[in-house]
């Protein structure tokens, strides 16, 4: 049980900083873009910006789920990249289809990362 805590947990925290650093950076390009989206008509270019923002965070988000669909592998939890990547990602969203579950050595790990 405490293993799969402190596993779980340092993935969260792993994932924390990924998401951490891709903000950073999305800030520091939004300061940067300050004056051009001050300049001229405002409203198209501040659409761009939020949708580049979006998707910058969109492959945040992505990394996140392959770090615990690599986990999963790691752990033995489950045989192929593709199982492990599906329950991921239906965990991440919190969807939790339910077709497919983590087996009891490791279930408290499908909390975690839901």
């Amino acid at each position: 049980m405490f293993y799969q805590l402190a596993i779980g947990s340092f993935v969260i925290c792993l994932s924390i900083v990924v998401e951490g650093i891709f903000i950073m950076f999305a800030t520091n390009s939004l300061q940067n873009l300050n004056a051009w989206l001050d300049r001229g008509h405002r409203t198209p270019k501040t659409a761009i910006a939020i949708i580049a923002v979006t998707l910058w965070l969109l492959v945040a988000h992505s990394i996140a789920v392959w770090l615990w669909a690599i986990t999963f592998l790691w752990l033995d939890a489950f045989a192929a990249l593709e199982t492990a990547l599906y329950f991921a990602i239906v965990s991440f969203t919190t969807l939790g289809f339910g077709d497919i579950i983590l087996p009891a050595e490791t279930r408290l790990l499908s909390g975690l990362a839901a």
